[in-house]
């Protein structure tokens, strides 16, 4: 992601996160989640990669007809994508697509990638998208193990 892409009031933190601020006065129109789900979410990706050493990264959005190739097109410009995992979701299509960075690909193998996908879409088919991602996170991060 391009800090001159994003939109006024965005940044691109030291740590690759982006991060937006809300003008005083101005009523969000839609919030996708709840605080909760946010702080829930956040602590989960902070602990893994505290723990792993390993980047978590989620993308939540369209990922074209084709969400493996969506998630390919995803996976380089996510923060430090070489040393990362990304779970891309398309909540569209109920596709979950992981991909690991070239630099832990053998402790972020196709074994530890499958147990995320599929710890994520049990919770994905009763509905809950923030405990499905939560999930795959945490399940992930204890097969990798860490440092």
């Amino acid at each position: 992601m391009n800090a001159a892409d994003l939109p006024h009031g965005y940044a691109i933190t030291t740590s690759g996160r982006v991060s937006g601020v809300h003008e005083a006065g101005d009523v969000f129109n839609e919030v996708p989640f709840t605080d909760r789900e946010r702080l829930l979410m956040d602590n989960a990706l902070t602990d893994a990669t505290r723990a792993t050493k390993v980047r978590f990264n989620i993308f939540i959005g369209d990922l074209g007809a084709d969400s493996a190739s969506g998630a390919d097109a995803v996976f380089p410009g996510t923060p430090e994508a070489a040393r990362s995992v990304l779970i891309a979701v398309d909540p569209n299509t109920g596709s979950v697509e992981v991909r690991s960075g070239r630099d832990v690909a053998e402790r972020a193998n196709d074994r530890v990638c499958q147990l995320g996908a599929t710890a994520a879409l049990s919770s994905f088919r009763q509905g809950d998208l923030i405990d499905g991602l939560v999930s795959a996170v945490r399940v992930m991060a204890a097969a990798i193990g860490r440092v």
